[in-house]
């Protein structure tokens, strides 16, 4: 299958031709028959592969759990850009961001100042995006926390991060593997063994 097909286009498609300097930011939202997903680094676009449904179930674990044990002033949401400068609009599969940074049905990104919490599932094609280059980026931006989530047996585990302001850089919190469990940016409990379970948030 051609890659065009693969992410619901015609074989004549023609792929956007980056400008001498590269995409901005607002090319996003412009640019017309981008595959779903897709992502600003440096000036880049980054295109999805088709995801898992390991990947598919992890994001539906997390989002219901943070929905329903932030508070009221944050929610959670899935898999919306962040606009981080103007060369860099990455998208985390999670976010938690603060209630009034809601601009509205249109909207399609958040200020980093609005995040509370980015959380990346990494999948074989974003190793080095979502381990290295994306929380680079994120921290410098100054999101106070970040989420990795690796495969590990069919369950997800989850490695936790939190911003030093003195050196705008993650620094491990703690890593879990059945049930996660922590009390920033609020208290939180998961059940990660309830992956795929029928009615199963948290």
């Amino acid at each position: 299958m051609s890659a065009a097909r693969e992410y619901g286009l015609d074989d004549q498609y023609e792929w956007p031709r980056p400008p001498a300097d590269g995409w901005t930011a607002d090319d996003l939202d412009s640019l017309p028959d981008l595959p779903p997903h897709t992502e600003l680094i440096d000036g880049s676009l980054v295109f999805m592969s088709p995801q898992t449904r390991f990947h598919t179930q992890v994001l539906r674990l997390l989002e219901n759990a943070l929905m329903d044990q932030a508070p009221d002033h944050l929610e959670a949401i899935r898999e919306m850009t962040i606009r981080l400068d103007r060369r860099n609009r990455p998208e985390p599969d999670v976010l938690v961001v603060q209630v009034e940074a809601d601009t509205g049905p249109g909207q399609t990104w958040f200020k980093p100042e609005d995040v509370v919490l980015a959380v990346e599932v990494v999948s074989a094609d974003s190793l080095e995006r979502d381990r290295e280059v994306k929380p680079r980026k994120y921290a410098r931006a100054g999101v106070p926390h970040f989420w990795r989530v690796e495969q590990n047996d069919g369950l997800p585990v989850v490695y936790v991060y939190e911003l030093d302001p003195a050196t705008m850089a993650y620094v491990p919190v703690d890593i879990f593997h059945q049930r996660l469990k922590v009390g920033r940016p609020f208290p939180l409990e998961i059940d990660l063994t309830a992956i795929g379970r029928r009615g199963s948030r948290a």
